[in-house]
């Protein structure tokens, strides 16, 4: 198991920037109400048949070069199962891929969800080339970030540059916070 799930959120938006994907939305909610925890990505990429679907299941089977297992999305769908969860992948050739991943959050084997506003920012500031939106939800309320909206409110500056990034780490810290 990884040791937090924000770590399976950045390795598959890392798969889906791979797949050439132009727009990514990635969904995390917990919830003590509904007891549960869920991870839910999708993306616009490259998609995959029937069969390349089946095999990245498999830990023995990797896309990436160099290497010789492909270990992330075998171990999110084994620990979501583990704790009485469930998992999803669907995807379809030149649509994309959708990745989810249900944890029953009062699972004592559930790992920790993590840091939360450290992964929105990765997400947002180190792939700033595609549209990602976020979504954050737990049973205070709802936080949303695109970097669509954010492109359009800056201008001319670049979504790396170092006010729009302190921008975005307090903004983020502030809303996540304020849910919490």
């Amino acid at each position: 198991m990884m040791e937090e799930l924000c770590y399976h959120i950045i390795d598959i938006v890392q798969n889906s920037i791979s797949a050439n994907s132009k727009n990514i939305k990635i969904k995390l909610k917990e919830s003590d109400k509904e007891d549960l925890i869920l991870i839910e990505i999708e993306d616009d990429g490259k998609g995959m048949d029937a069969e390349t679907l089946r095999k990245v299941q498999d830990p023995f089977y990797t896309t990436k070069r160099g290497k010789k297992v492909g270990l992330g999305i075998p171990i999110l769908k084994e620990t979501a199962i583990h704790c009485e969860g469930s998992f999803k992948m669907e995807s379809h050739v030149g649509k994309g891929t959708l990745v989810s991943a249900i944890f029953k959050r009062s699972n004592i084997d559930v790992p920790p969800i993590g840091k939360i506003k450290d992964t929105i920012l990765t997400s947002i500031v180190g792939n700033d080339h595609c549209n990602i939106d976020i979504t954050y939800e737990n049973d205070n309320g709802i936080f949303n970030i695109s970097t669509k909206k954010i492109k359009e409110q800056i201008g001319d500056l670049h979504i790396t540059h170092p006010y729009v990034i302190k921008f975005l780490r307090e903004f983020i810290d502030k809303e996540i916070t304020n849910l919490r």
